[in-house]
């Protein structure tokens, strides 16, 4: 029995992983996000206060806030760049936003 729990929350575990997926920004307005996903097809997505932005620079993840999601996808800059977002009931849960190297 004991076998059996512990694969079934591995199987949850990893679909949970699963869900987050890479988007390629169109447009964003009105805190809502227009998005194409791997196979082409356009999704939308809302951004809420409620969802969690993570930064991450090489292996270190770090907390963000919206505001700087809400920043990034507002410059003209990120339209056609990739994203991987977690998006459930057309908003976006999850952010993760990848972090270059600073110019100086």
């Amino acid at each position: 029995m004991r076998k059996l729990l512990l694969a079934l929350a591995c199987m949850l575990f990893m679909t949970g992983l699963v869900l987050a997926a890479e988007y390629t920004l169109v447009s964003y307005k009105d805190k809502v996000a227009t998005l194409k996903d791997k196979d082409d097809k356009e999704v939308t997505g809302k951004v809420t206060d409620d969802t969690k932005v993570y930064f991450l620079k090489g292996e270190d993840k770090t907390d963000g806030k919206v505001d700087a999601l809400e920043k990034t996808f507002s410059s003209e800059k990120a339209v056609g760049k990739k994203y991987e977002l977690t998006i459930k009931d057309g908003v976006i849960t999850e952010a993760t936003l990848k972090r270059g190297k600073k110019k100086n």
